[in-house]
């Protein structure tokens, strides 16, 4: 029988100590839905605050804000997965994290946690059909009692919404 030290013990491991077979993922929330991406991704996590709106963009490109002395151009993930807006709160945040060697931030509506999940406990993204595209989700993780899509942010966030040299393309 385990102790109640014991359990804690295993629970904080599950959580935060670093396993041989397990990944970190920064996890966050878009309403009721849990995310998570690569850990080594990601350089900071900022309070919202008002960006930069460029002209002929995408609708789920914000603007961009300067980073101590840097432009990077604003995701609104909400938008992208083609959620319902909200007012953004105390909570909304801008993760700013590396794509592609690029430096990106994504509006999410809060950062929930840093989890450790095992390699055995993350499943495939389910096939949907051609119709729905699932190609930017690595996989399922089951953390407890609460599944993560596990994000692939170079996949989410393609190639003609990157910035070139120093400016943003708009996806055809």
């Amino acid at each position: 029988m385990a102790t109640s030290t014991e359990t804690g013990a295993k629970e904080t491991n599950q959580r935060i100590g670093p396993t041989t077979d397990s990944s970190q993922f920064l996890t966050f929330n878009l309403g009721n839905e849990f995310y998570g991406v690569d850990i080594l991704r990601v350089q900071e996590i900022k309070g919202y605050t008002a960006v930069t709106k460029i002209p002929n963009t995408p609708a789920h490109i914000k603007g961009v804000l300067n980073l101590r002395g840097t432009i990077v151009p604003i995701v609104e993930l909400r938008t992208k997965f083609s959620l319902p807006t909200i007012e953004y709160t105390t909570f909304t945040v801008i993760i700013v994290v590396v794509v592609r060697d690029k430096v990106m931030g994504l509006v999410v509506d809060s950062v929930s946690d840093v989890l450790n999940i095992d390699a055995k406990e993350i499943q495939p993204a389910p096939k949907f059909g051609a119709k729905v595209d699932v190609t930017f989700i690595n996989g399922i993780g089951k953390s407890g009692d609460k599944l993560v899509a596990l994000l692939d942010i170079d996949r989410l966030l393609m190639d003609g919404e990157l910035p070139a040299s120093g400016g943003l393309v708009a996806a055809s």
